[in-house]
């Protein structure tokens, strides 16, 4: 790392935690790194669906054409990972989670979701974080479309939680009663992951 860029970092952390921006034993970073389990995937707009299923009103299936023909919206927030980096003022620019919502409706006893993703990967998230107005489903980061070990073409944005539950290569929801693991949950991580808490792992 060069000299200026370390200072500009150190600054930019400085000014986060003077902000209470900076969650505790987080640094900040001006890149993005690449973190994620398995390959990444590769995107055909001809077979890619997105399915909503559990306990909803209607179960849904998008195409890549109804998908990104959904309202869109721009989101300004911050992401914090669990492996103790955070970026700030991060453009993103999706589909909103609550416009999701309104095609499927989800039933009474519907508190938790599982994000459902490429080659099987999921999180659990509880619905009432999802429907919060910054959540997203991402289709561009700072104006240009994801970047494809980013989690092209759309990656789930929760800003507010530790960033593995921001799920890369989203292909699905499904509505559930009661809570219950994903991939990382299963494996020692938090089942709610807030970073202001330093929710990284279980016990």
């Amino acid at each position: 790392m060069m000299f200026g860029e370390l200072t500009e970092r150190k600054q930019l952390e400085r000014a986060m935690r003077d902000a209470g921006r900076l969650p505790p034993g987080q640094s900040a970073t001006l890149k993005w790194p690449v973190l994620h389990e398995g390959t990444v995937p590769r995107f055909d707009p001809r077979t890619w669906d997105f399915q909503i299923a559990g306990l909803v009103e209607k179960p849904v299936r998008l195409t890549w054409d109804e998908f990104t023909s959904l309202p869109i919206k721009q989101v300004t927030a911050d992401m914090h990972c669990v492996t103790r980096w955070s970026r700030f003022d991060v453009r993103w620019e999706g589909v909103p989670f609550a416009e999701v919502m309104k095609l499927a409706g989800a039933k009474p006893d519907a508190k938790y979701v599982m994000v459902v993703a490429e080659q099987g990967y999921t999180s659990n998230v509880p619905l009432e974080d999802l429907m919060r107005p910054a959540t997203l489903f991402a289709l561009k980061h700072n104006g240009e479309p994801l970047p494809a070990d980013h989690g092209y073409p759309v990656r789930l944005v929760v800003p507010h939680l530790y960033a593995w539950k921001s799920v890369k290569w989203v292909r699905g929801l499904e509505f559930m009663a009661q809570d219950a693991p994903g991939f990382w949950e299963e494996n020692g991580y938090n089942m709610y992951g807030d970073p202001f808490k330093e929710q990284r792992f279980n016990g």
